[in-house]
């Protein structure tokens, strides 16, 4: 018993250890501190950097190398690749943008990229919703509309409303980008959140009352109409705010 506890200790440890390299390298990577093309400093000095062991190095690298950040070649290194090679739908490299604050014009291909997802997400919710689905759909919304929220309460109502919105529209590539959806609301309502002005949230509340309304009616057109209005209305006020190009 005491050395399968010290078997899972050891294997806890080096994904923490594993996880704290992977995390660094790649939110230096994001923002530039690691700048594309160039070499990673070589295997002796992340060791002495990091104090990991051989193992846990070539597992970080290896991680970082499965989301598109780099690639390892035989007796030249570990090179950074261009923007154009990383996975932007990949969890980690999307909350390292976050981490180091959203650009202008990477908040408006993420705005893009919604709008083509989120509207279709909402469409297919409308023709196959389940009552379970429609509960979460309706319970997410009534905490919306709650009088005198706090933002903090807003972004947590917002997200769980549009991901209750992804599950219903049972297509499992849309539960897949979940994540995104997540990253993406969460940006924008951090940057312009409606709770802050008493108009925006009511008109806030509206448009999403449309969506579950919609969706609650079986009506797959009208659902998705009321989502682009919602995510146009995001985008809008993100824009004024950050100057996001059109």
């Amino acid at each position: 018993m005491g050395e399968r506890q010290d078997s899972e200790n050891t294997k806890t440890g080096t994904r923490s250890h594993t996880s704290r390299v992977v995390n660094d390298l790649g939110l230096g990577i994001v923002t530039g501190q690691l700048a594309e093309g160039s070499l990673l400093p070589g295997d002796q000095e992340l060791l002495t950097k990091y104090r990991v062991s051989r193992t846990v190095l070539r597992e970080a690298l290896k991680t970082l190398s499965a989301k598109g950040l780099v690639q390892a070649r035989a007796r030249v290194g570990t090179r950074v690749q261009p923007r154009s090679a990383w996975n932007l739908f990949d969890a980690d490299v999307l909350m390292w943008y976050a981490e180091a604050g959203f650009r202008p014009e990477f908040l408006a291909h993420l705005a893009e990229i919604r709008m083509a997802l989120e509207p279709e997400a909402a469409a297919l919710a409308a023709l196959r919703c389940t009552p379970a689905n429609l509960d979460k759909i309706n319970g997410w919304f009534e905490q919306m509309a709650k009088p005198q929220i706090s933002l903090e309460e807003f972004v947590k109502a917002d997200l769980g409303f549009h991901l209750a919105v992804a599950d219903a529209a049972a297509n499992p590539f849309f539960i897949s980008i979940s994540t995104l959806i997540e990253v993406v609301l969460v940006a924008m309502l951090t940057i312009s959140s409606p709770a802050e002005d008493p108009e925006r949230l009511a008109e806030s509340v509206e448009q999403h009352r449309l969506i579950a309304r919609a969706i609650a009616d079986r009506d797959p057109e009208k659902a998705r109409l009321a989502m682009r209005t919602v995510i146009d209305n995001g985008v809008d006020a993100a824009r004024r705010v950050r100057r996001i190009p059109d």
